[in-house]
């Protein structure tokens, strides 16, 4: 090959490589927080397919109205990370757990929630995999994970104590009316 026609060949291919778009990579947190919209839309429609969760008539706002303030602490907890196991008070699931109590939902379907949308976060990820931060992708899959079953045992804990709560009333009120009449 002649050497002038070498060098162009050269300089056109150094050209295209250039011409590449660069890639970027971003924290899982920014992805979650950047399609929350997308994911609690992909989880209303997994949820409205559960036989088990969907008999219980609601607007699509009683049903997620909580999913917005569960990953906002999701990704405030992926950005300020602490040691897994750590314990952070979650509103939004202590609210949730009140909620669900009040609505008519059973503790396993408020797990089949949570599971549900665990699997929307990481179809999330999963979607925009091109985009993710490799080096801590594994820690925050672990921190995912754990903020979610600390989401879900405090759901668990608030319904559950107003459950209690609304027994120890009915209690006292039963005991007190026949106390009167003894």
């Amino acid at each position: 090959m002649p050497i002038l026609e070498m060098v162009a060949l050269i300089r056109e291919r150094l050209d295209k490589r250039s011409a590449r778009p660069a890639y970027f990579t971003e924290r899982v947190a920014t992805i979650l927080e950047r399609e929350a919209t997308t994911t609690i839309t992909k989880w209303l429609g997994r949820v409205k397919v559960d036989s088990e969760l969907n008999h219980i008539a609601l607007d699509d706002e009683e049903r997620t109205g909580h999913l917005p303030q569960l990953i906002r602490e999701l990704v405030y907890r992926l950005r300020a990370p602490r040691s897994l196991g750590t314990k952070q008070v979650s509103g939004g699931a202590v609210m949730h757990g009140k909620v669900r109590r009040s609505q008519g939902y059973s503790i396993p379907m408020i797990i089949e929630e949570s599971r549900i949308l665990q699997v929307s976060i990481f179809h999330t990820l999963q979607t925009n995999l091109k985009l993710v931060d490799f080096s801590l992708l594994l820690v925050d899959v672990m921190t995912i994970a754990d903020e979610c079953d600390s989401q879900l045992k405090q759901t668990i804990v608030s319904f559950s104590e107003t459950s209690g709560r609304l027994a120890v009333h009915a209690n006292t009120n039963h005991n007190g009316l026949f106390g009167t009449r003894l």
